[in-house]
Parts: structure tokens; sequence; C-alpha cells
């Protein structure tokens, strides 16, 4: 269950600490489903469904050890190969929606308020489901944890920038015929180099024509012309990451005054080498020039990581003062795609919540 908030006290804190961030209520905007698992689910499915030997180890320290090896890939293509453990094991209604159901529990038991899960519905139809089941069993996973935990969630369907125009326009498809049952948006993930969001424009029209939100993966691994993309020929409302758009100085300034969210991933960023360390991460100057940052965690378990932990690093590693931490996370929740009430509901909660900072 959700952690209660009492009523921030008054007059400045001068300090953050982990616990004050536990406490904070967030929002997580930027969760891959398949990235998220915990490792004790991942070996019990594999079991279940005879699939250990897929797995590079049949021990939780061992696959930790693997895991550990993800802060050593070479490119964001070497980091999303770790994909391949994970997805296999994905392919049942049942793992589906446990799966879904454990990461909004994971992230109510850290006082996330509201979380938006995203995913690719087509990579979970190799066993024989089609996408329609697959985006069920994790809309039931979800619902069900709303109601054991307090928590608000959303699904995000992604097409694939390395798949067929065709198969995305599927995935627009889908998500617009759940658009009122929990789906809140679309997006396109996968490699940028040599994927330019472009050619997916059929699904990105149908996507806005049929009023979805929209979230697109844009200058992580490519350079702020990704973001150009993302921007003017798909319609993107949120920006996926946007780590490069410091190189722009002309598109920061449009982002800027339309206050066009980011949604940013630190230890993703580290880890996919987008940025040479924490220090060198530049969410800290678009804090301080105005961007619409959120904070996220992209993957739960190849990043080792947690909403709270992200802010912790953002703090401490990234040198972000406490009153530019404190408007990142309502900003997690001005940017969400919740109805505009809802939103509203959940700043004024957040900004009561959470103390002032000078």
């Amino acid at each position: 269950m959700a952690t209660p908030i009492s009523p921030a006290p008054q007059g400045f804190l001068p300090t953050l600490t982990r616990d004050d961030l536990a406490r904070w209520p967030k929002a997580e905007l930027h969760c891959h489903l398949d990235g998220s698992l915990r490792l004790e689910t991942m070996l019990d499915l594999a079991r279940e469904q005879g699939k250990l030997s897929a797995l590079p180890s049949d021990s939780i320290d061992g696959l930790q050890d693997i895991l550990r090896q993800v802060d050593d890939s070479e490119t964001l293509e070497a980091y999303l190969r770790w994909f391949s453990y994970s997805l296999p094991l994905m392919q049942s209604r049942e793992a589906l929606r446990r799966i879904a159901y454990e990461l909004a529990e994971d992230n109510a038991k850290e006082n996330v308020r509201y979380l938006e899960v995203r995913y690719g519905p087509i990579l979970h139809t190799d066993e024989g489901l089609t996408m329609a089941e697959v985006n069920e069993a994790v809309l039931d996973g979800l619902k069900a944890a709303e109601k054991d935990f307090g928590i608000r969630t959303g699904v995000i369907v992604c097409g694939l920038r390395d798949r067929r125009e065709s198969a995305s326009l599927a995935q627009a498809e889908l998500a617009a015929q759940y658009r009122d049952q929990g789906v809140v948006g679309f997006d396109l993930a996968g490699g940028e180099r040599g994927n330019p969001a472009e050619l997916h424009g059929a699904a990105f029209y149908f996507a806005r024509k049929h009023l979805l939100n929209i979230t697109i993966h844009a200058g992580e691994a490519y350079g702020p012309e990704s973001i150009r993309q993302a921007l003017f020929k798909c319609g993107a409302h949120r920006i996926g990451h946007g780590t490069s758009l410091w190189q722009d100085e002309e598109l920061l300034r449009y982002v800027i005054d339309r206050q066009i969210p980011l949604e940013i991933c630190p230890t993703s960023n580290v880890q996919t080498h987008v940025v040479k360390g924490f220090k060198e991460h530049p969410l800290r100057k678009y804090l301080a020039e105005g961007v619409a940052v959120t904070i996220n965690t992209d993957n739960r378990l190849f990043s080792r990581t947690s909403v709270t932990e992200e802010l912790w690093r953002v703090h401490t590693e990234c040198d972000v003062p406490a009153n530019l931490v404190r408007d990142a996370v309502i900003l997690g929740f001005r940017h969400s795609f919740l109805p505009w009430e809802e939103k509203q509901d959940f700043v004024r909660m957040v900004r009561s919540a959470i103390p002032q900072y000078a």
C-alpha cells in the first residue's frame, strides 16, 4: 500500500536524504515492462516453462553477476540485446499478468503514485497469443495491482523502429482500440541509428487521428535530428530520453518555449554510453534552463534501479540541487498522460506533500 503523506512542514529544508526521496509521492513515465522483471520471477518462469537453459545462469547470484555486465554494453544496440533473456519468458497470459502486477507492486512500495508501463505487444506473440490477448493480460495485472496497492497505472503501446511500418501501424490500431480501457499512449522504441522514426509515419498519423498521446524514443543514441523527426514528422507530445537535445540550441529553445517534456533515464543513459557519466549528463543544464525534465528508470531490472534510486543519483551524482529535484518530481505528474482534472489533483497533492527547498 502506498505510504501516507503528511503535510509539508513550513519553511525550507536544507538537505535531501534517500529516505526523503523514498517518502515523496512520485510518477514514473518511462518504464519498459520487459526490462523490469524481478530476478526471482525470471527464474520461476524459466523453471515453469522449461526454459532454464535459455538463461545465462540458473541462480540469483549468477544472474546478478551477468546483470553487472550491462554496464559494459558498448552501444544502445548492445544494451537492447539483454531483452533476449526476458522476452522468451513473457509469452503467456499468466506470465504477462504476473510481471505487470509485480512491477506495479514494486513501484507502489517506493511510493510511486502513478506508473506508465510501456511495451511492444507484438514481441509477446511468438507462442500463439494475439496482440489483444497480450494487452488484456498486461492490463489485467495492472488493474489488480491498482486495487491491491492504491497505485494508478497506464499502458503505452510501443511500435518498434526495426520492424516494418505495418507492424507499428498494427500496434497503433491496438492502442486506439484500448484507449479507454487503460492504454494512455503510443510510442516508438528500439535502436535509433539507421531506423528513422519518419519511416513509421502512417502509424503516427493513425495514432494522432485517434487522439492518442504520443511519446517517442529520440535523441538517445542519435543526435537532435532524431528529436526533430519525432516532433515535426510524428507529432510527439513527449520525448523519450532526449539526451542530445543540448547539441541543437535552436531546438532546445523551441522545446523550452513549448514545455515539451523529456523522459530522462539517467542510469540507462550512462550504461548505454550516450553520456560519459552522471557528472556529464545534461539534465542539470536542462532543469536549470527550464526544460520540462522528468526522471525515470527505463528498465528497473537491467539498470538495477528504482525511481527513488534515480532521484538519489540525480541529486548526489549529477549534482542537481534539492529544489530542482523537487521540480522534476512535480513535472512527472504534470506531464503524465492522465486526464487533465486527475493530473491537476496529483500536482496539488505533490506540491503540498513535498517541502520547498531554497
